[in-house]
Formats: C-alpha cells, structure tokens, sequence
C-alpha cells in the first residue's frame, strides 16, 4: 500500500504531483494508492511527499526496500519511506513536519540517499544517470520538466536524435501532455506519415517525401518522451512504436530506388543489386546486433565508448536521411542512394569487427559496458 503526503498543486507535464506519484507506484507494481489518512490500515506504507519529484526508479527501489527512509542528498531532508504499519504514522508525521531524521527513527531505519539506493545505469536508456530528487515549486517547474526530459532521452542513438531534436521534441512533448494526447496517438499520427513518405519516394517525388519522413522520424521521438514523461507507456504502445520502426526503413530504401526512374534518374550499379544490399545489409545489421547482444549479455553499443560514438551515424535511418537529404537538395537523389548503399556495406564491415573484437575480449572473461563501470 502507498499514500501520498501533501497537496501540491503544482502541475508535472499536465498532471498533478499525487497523480505521478499514483502512476509511478502502480508501475512498480503498488496497486492500491491513496493519500494519506493518519490511518496505518494495518499494512506496511510507502510514503511519498508531493513536494518533491521522484525518479521512478526511486519510487521503484523504494518499494522494495521496507524499514527505509529516503532522504535528499543534500540536507539530509527525509523525503520518502517505506515502512511496516506500526511506524507509519509516526513516519507519516515526520515527513509532514520535519526537515531532519529524528535520531530514534535513524536507529531504527534505514537512512538512505539516491546514490545508496538505486544505481545511476539504466539500462533500458543506455546511459549513466543519477536518479534525480528535485524539489517541486512553481519556480522550479521548468528547470525540472526539462531534467525529465532529458532523463527520458537514451544515451546511446543516432546523432539527430541525441543533438537535433531535444529541445523542440521538449515543447512538443510538453503541448501533447497538455492537450491530453495520448503516445499512441502521436505514433498513429507518425505511422500516416511513414505511409505518406513511402507513396511519395515511390513516384518520385523526394522533396515532399523527405519532409513528411522527417516528421515522422520526429514524432517518433516525441511519442517515447511523452510515454515515459507521463508514464502512460504500455506493451501494445510499445509493439506499436518498435514495430513501426523496426520494418518501415527498407520499404523507403526500396521505394526511393523504386521512385528514381520517375524523377528521371537512374540507379547507379542497377536495381535489383541495390535492392539485394538494402535488404541484406539490413537485416544483417538487426541480426549482428542480436547476436551481440544474445552472446555477450550488453548492446553491441555500450561496451566501448568508440562503440557509442558509431551509433551515432552507423547506417540505420536517420543517417541515411540525412544523406539522401543533402544529395537530394543538389540534385542527384541517385547519387545520394548510392552513397546509402555504400554506407550500410561499411558499417556491415565495422559491426563485423566489433563482434570479432568482444569474441577475442570474451576470452578473458565477461565484457561489460563502460557506462556501467
């Protein structure tokens, strides 16, 4: 059981601070919510101030840490609890009221900072991150919204999206939290445009397809953020998202060399072996990536930091727009394919070389990510 202390009327990306608190208990597997009462209801309690905003592996953590208090890392200022039914109330009240652990509870409890209680690797966003504990004011809101964003982002992708897209993805986030969308009605909206760009690279028309896929590639950062920001993510949203994303780049690839001869244009090399690289290099890559994964227990782009930074423009979507962008824009759609192809045979040829290179590191026993040291 979970009870929320306090009533902030502070607004977090359109909801209220109980109500992320609500959301991030049931999450970590606390059904029932309430807040609070003064009653114990003869079971153990997490208890959570609404003053303050809690990174949901925090609130996850602590969920599973009974006779613990949680305290800011820097004054000391007891923030949070888990503990049975006999201290609660007493708990309940220090929370309420007072700005230090009371020396008998400290005997009794666990008093333990962020850093003690949850690591600062998450492993589904690739990355080293402290969880955060921020205090919620009026003043404050901005500065925390934009910490959760940026705590929502993955460390490890493609350079648009690590460097392009956060700060409008920021405001557009916030605009769909606000106007009460939905994540999956931001992938609905991108999954149209995936579509819409894949008609128009077919006839040839690649200014106006590259803008829609552009959006597309942007939404689909927006409907990530939005999920984990208003902790609305689920398994079919989460289907959704990675299911689009996961089939729809070699259909464009296809449809752009497809589209060429209408542009009046032709591949370089010929069709039917620029369509075998596309699709072979393709899924080679999804297949060297979950070998690498499968054998060595690590993303293939986590183990070293070399391996981060070809991430970043290794040939998967968004690089290869990028590509077929500035060809496009001189003219030579044509050209910018081929240089795609081109791209997809090398970074083939790199992944190859990682894989060799962890199979001979492996012999030495476990490797492991620099973002976890």
């Amino acid at each position: 059981m979970a009870a929320t202390i306090g009533d902030n009327p502070v607004r977090l990306w359109g909801m209220s601070s109980a109500e992320r608190l609500r959301r991030q208990c049931v999450r970590s597997g606390v059904t029932e919510v309430r807040a609070w009462d003064g009653l114990d209801q003869g079971r153990s309690q997490l208890l959570l101030r609404t003053d303050w905003v809690f990174d949901e592996v925090l609130v996850r953590d602590l969920a599973k840490r009974p006779g613990t208090i949680l305290v800011d890392s820097r004054n000391q200022e007891p923030v949070a609890a888990h503990v049975s039914a006999e201290d609660a109330a007493e708990v309940a009240e220090m929370l309420n009221s007072s700005r230090i652990v009371p020396a008998d509870l400290a005997a009794r409890l666990r008093v333990l900072v962020p850093d003690d209680l949850s690591s600062s690797y998450n492993h589904a966003l690739r990355k080293r991150e402290t969880p955060f504990l921020l205090r919620l004011t009026p003043e404050a809101l901005p500065k925390i919204e934009q910490r959760m964003f940026a705590g929502s982002y993955k460390g490890v992708t493609d350079v648009i999206t690590k460097y392009v897209w956060p700060l409008p993805a920021r405001h557009v986030t916030k605009l769909c939290a606000v106007l009460g969308m939905t994540p999956n009605m931001v992938t609905g909206i991108g999954a149209v445009l995936m579509l819409l760009a894949l008609w128009l690279f077919a006839e040839g028309h690649y200014l106006p397809g590259l803008a829609a896929g552009w959006v597309m590639t942007f939404l689909d950062t927006v409907d990530g953020k939005l999920a984990r920001v208003t902790l609305t993510s689920s398994k079919w949203g989460n289907i959704f998202d990675h299911g689009i994303d996961l089939v729809h780049p070699p259909f464009w690839w296809w449809a752009w060399v497809a589209g060429l001869s209408a542009a009046g244009f032709t591949m370089p090399g010929g069709e039917i072996f620029a369509l075998v690289v596309i699709w072979a290099g393709y899924v080679s890559q999804r297949l060297q990536e979950g070998y690498f994964i499968k054998r060595f227990k690590i993303d293939m782009h986590t183990w070293r930091p070399f391996d981060s930074f070809f991430r970043l423009i290794t040939a998967r979507r968004n690089p290869n727009l990028v590509i077929l962008t500035l060809a496009t824009l001189l003219g030579r759609p044509d050209i910018g394919m081929a240089l795609v192809i081109f791209w997809i045979v090398a970074c083939f040829g790199v992944h190859m070389a990682q894989i060799v290179q962890a199979e001979q590191a492996s012999k030495k026993g476990p490797i492991t990510s620099y973002l976890s040291a």
